[in-house]
């Protein structure tokens, strides 16, 4: 990398040399950076592109539109800055492309070359209210004051750029209505320059936001309403996990449940590269989604940004580190976030097509050799954490992975394993079966169950012995798969009656806890006192010995079983109905346990 010139405004420029597709090699006549941004001019049309990597006098750039028409020796001025994304209020419940361009304000039903509109209105006014007073002591990261954005608090902040140094506040504006661009603060260092402070501030997106917290053990439990993950593999807030699965096994659903009920403060989905129809969906479902925990529209804490894989591989690629920029952003401001990238297949597609272009030595499946390096620098950005001020905020990161033909031995399910702490692996033939959510029990994990904090949180807030009802459920789960295959083996009569005993308990688990109706009203959230009151009454059930004349009756008896535990499911929880359901089980369960 070359060392930039310190000399204001003055901007290193070239000429297009050579073009594949998306890559540019530029010649230049000057320094450059590794990251830079550069604006390549096509007739009155200027393409943004963003340098990825510098051999002498040449830069290798990738551009984030389409470059039909582009010819060699098409000029090119370099910016001095990387790709910066926009952060302010205004943010919420906004569609992003990768670039932070607002799509509602592009015009036309297709992007145009070179069209780039503002992320925030200017022209918005916002009721401000400050949070110090003159003579404060702040530095980067720390809150100034706070606007209302929909229903959340949205902090101003010491721009994240002066990290390092300790500032005092020279005068702060009082309560009223401001624009975003007004100066709200003043803030100097001894004398030396002051720092006149808006609400609006830039970052690069590639760079994280880290000067103005701590990273403690995460050990908090998120809640996520989906009994297949809280309960068996459950993930911490600020933790990491993601869902593999093949076409089709339900992985936009459970998204749109994840988004809708988990204990999050703000949703960002990142829909970076799936195919357009998803995207589109995405679009028009999430507007219209109800906020299960505040009875209002979900869209109001929600960010979306989005890229199809039919968009130039930059832009791709781009889209997820613009959404953990934000993600960032409002986790500083001590809120919980919930990040969803659908798919990170199509990220590391586009970083392998560049790859190639730029003629590298390719790892397996021609994938990049540093991917596994990539996405786990990438999913280092999560976390929870602990701000100057005392208060805490998270990002939890949840991706899909979109392995071809459900290989979940394919370089990005590997790659990714080794850096999320949560495997989610969706099933095909549970997807088939219509099990849903098709989260494989046995393949699935989650390393937070390793953690001494986490058992600690749960004894303490869940009940004492959770974490070892948790391991007899998946042991029983474990003995009626094995159960199962014996029996498909030997035939339904060719194996004791035991054997059919066990697979069916493992089916009261599978049907009762692991199984959930996206779209019924009760069933599609469950709180965690209702899922240990469920669990333990399933537990219950698979602890009792029965006893059966033949193998016949133990399907009759436990699906009538399954049937009356499943009404409890649909019921509301205490209810009189649920309770009804309830006694009619005890009822049945006496019939043939051995007492």
């Amino acid at each position: 990398m070359k060392e930039k010139s310190k000399e204001a405004n003055v901007h290193t420029t070239g000429k297009v040399f050579g073009i594949v597709a998306n890559l540019v090699i530029v010649h230049t006549d000057g320094p450059v950076s590794q990251n830079e941004i550069c604006l390549i001019r096509l007739g009155d049309t200027l393409l943004m592109a963003e340098v990825i990597k510098v051999s002498g006098k040449q830069a290798y750039v990738q551009v984030f539109e389409s470059t039909r028409g582009l010819r060699p020796g098409a000029g090119v001025e370099f910016m001095g800055h990387m790709l910066e994304v926009t952060l302010g209020p205004g943010l919420l419940s906004k569609n992003f492309d990768g670039l932070q361009n607002d799509l509602d304000k592009m015009t036309g039903v297709f992007l145009k070359k070179g069209e780039y509109t503002p992320a925030i209105d200017e022209e918005r006014e916002w009721e401000f209210t400050p949070l110090v007073k003159e003579g404060d002591t702040v530095q980067a990261g720390d809150w100034l004051g706070e606007v209302k954005e929909n229903w959340l608090k949205h902090r101003i902040m010491v721009p994240f750029v002066l990290g390092g140094e300790t500032f005092r506040v020279k005068n702060i504006a009082g309560k009223g209505t401001y624009k975003s661009r007004d100066v709200i603060a003043t803030i100097g260092n001894d004398g030396k320059n002051d720092h006149d402070v808006t609400m609006v501030q830039r970052w690069p997106v590639k760079v994280p936001i880290k000067a103005y917290y701590h990273k403690p053990r995460p050990f908090r439990i998120l809640e996520t309403g989906v009994r297949a993950i809280d309960i068996l593999n459950p993930i911490t807030e600020g933790g990491t996990g993601f869902i593999p699965g093949p076409f089709g096994c339900g992985k936009t659903v459970l998204q749109h449940a994840l988004s809708k009920q988990a204990e999050a403060d703000l949703v960002i989905m990142a829909a970076c590269g799936e195919r357009a129809n998803e995207v589109v969906e995405i679009f028009k479902e999430f507007p219209e989604l109800e906020d299960s925990r505040t009875g209002r529209k979900l869209y109001e804490r929600t960010i979306i940004v989005a890229n199809t894989s039919n968009m130039p591989v930059a832009a791709r690629e781009a889209s997820v580190y613009t959404a953990m920029t934000l993600a960032e952003y409002y986790r500083a401001m001590g809120l919980k976030v919930l990040l969803l990238a659908d798919s990170t297949s199509r990220w590391a597609q586009a970083l392998r097509e560049m790859s190639n272009r730029m003629e590298e030595l390719p790892g397996p499946d021609a994938y990049p050799m540093d991917l596994s390096a990539i996405i786990s620098a990438f999913y280092a950005r999560a976390g929870y954490v602990q701000l100057n001020n005392g208060e805490t905020g998270s990002i939890t990161f949840i991706g899909t992975v979109s392995p071809a033909g459900g290989n979940l031995k394919e370089p990005v399910t590997e790659a990714t394993k080794k850096a999320a702490r949560c495997f989610y692996a969706l099933s095909q033939s549970r997807a088939d079966s219509k099990r849903y959510p098709a989260i494989d029990p046995i393949d699935s994990y989650s390393k937070y169950l390793e953690y001494d904090e986490v058992h600690e949180y749960m004894a303490e807030h869940i009940s004492e012995d959770w974490y070892d009802k948790v391991i007899k459920a998946r042991d029983y789960l474990i003995s009626g798969r094995e159960a199962m295959e014996q029996i498909n083996i030997l035939g339904d009569d060719g194996v004791p009656v035991n054997y059919h005993v066990s697979f069916w308990k493992s089916e009261v688990i599978d049907f009762v806890i692991l199984q959930q109706d996206a779209f019924d009203r009760i069933d599609q959230l469950t709180p965690i006192p209702r899922q240990r009151y469920m669990l333990n009454k399933v537990l219950d059930i698979c602890k009792a010995e029965f006893e059966f004349p033949s193998f016949e009756e133990v399907a009759v008896y436990f699906k009538k079983v399954i049937n009356l535990l499943k009404q409890m499911n649909y019921s509301e929880f205490e209810s009189e109905e649920f309770k009804k359901y309830e006694k009619e089980l005890d009822e049945v369960l006496t019939e043939s346990v051995l007492t």
